[in-house]
């Protein structure tokens, strides 16, 4: 039976972004509401669904832009090629501006349309999903093509967890050695991990602090080094906070 091939693609405008910070705290400290919070899969996996004899196998990787995405869903249809059909979607970008989807021979809108659609629902970008189909003799017409796919990745999704990239700053402190031992240990108790210490001349803490709490953090580190400690902003990152499913 043929069936012709079908893409969609959708781009969605994207938010201005935040400059690049500097060393200095001044400099640091612009922009910092506008770092983005994202969502994506905890981890990459697999996971199979069987519908009418026919196997769904959803596997997810992540995927830091488009480039990255199209080698995994190359590689993963070079090491399936048997299979009947490889049906794709990835949504990339800091705001999910590139969202994209194949149907791989299935009937247009069938298969990539929604996948991607559970992709964006979920809120989830830097991801990439690939459905094998082995078809096993009974056609499910396209109502059932589109449930089986859209359930294949969700359950994928499920499997693999979801977590929250909240954005940070790491917060260099720098306390003398006559400090560094109590201020360390406060920090521990406040249940927080250093990213790195140095010692030399004096001793530097990197700590990895979420956006909505950076003021709050500065003012509890001088005040638990009594104004004694330095404080630099540095380089913008993210945490990763799993988010519990639907």
């Amino acid at each position: 039976m043929h069936a012709s091939r079908h893409a969609a693609a959708r781009r969605r405008t994207p938010s201005n972004r935040p400059a690049p910070e500097g060393a200095a705290e001044a400099r640091a400290g612009r922009g910092l509401h506008s770092v983005t919070t994202m969502r994506t899969i905890k981890q990459a996996g697999s996971r199979e669904l069987e519908i009418r004899k026919s196997r769904f196998v959803c596997t997810l990787a992540r995927a830091a832009d488009e480039a990255e995405a199209v080698r995994f869903l190359a590689r993963h249809r070079r090491a399936h090629r048997d299979a009947t059909h490889n049906c794709t979607a990835y949504v990339v970008g800091e705001h999910g501006e590139i969202a994209k989807s194949s149907d791989d021979g299935e009937p247009p809108g069938t298969a990539g349309v929604p996948m991607l659609e559970v992709l964006t629902r979920r809120g989830l970008t830097g991801t990439a999903a690939v459905v094998t189909r082995h078809f096993g003799g009974v056609k499910l017409g396209a109502g059932g093509l589109v449930r089986a796919y859209a359930q294949a990745v969700a359950g994928a999704v499920d499997a693999v967890g979801v977590v929250e990239l909240r954005p940070t700053v790491t917060v260099t402190v720098g306390v003398d050695h006559a400090l560094a031992g109590r201020f360390l240990g406060d920090l521990h108790a406040r249940g927080t991990q250093p990213a790195g210490v140095r010692y030399g001349q004096g001793v530097e803490t990197d700590v990895a602090v979420p956006v909505a709490d950076l003021e709050e953090f500065e003012a509890w580190a001088a005040q638990a080094t009594a104004g004694r400690a330095t404080l630099r902003r540095g380089a913008p990152g993210h945490i990763e906070v799993p988010i519990p499913p639907p």
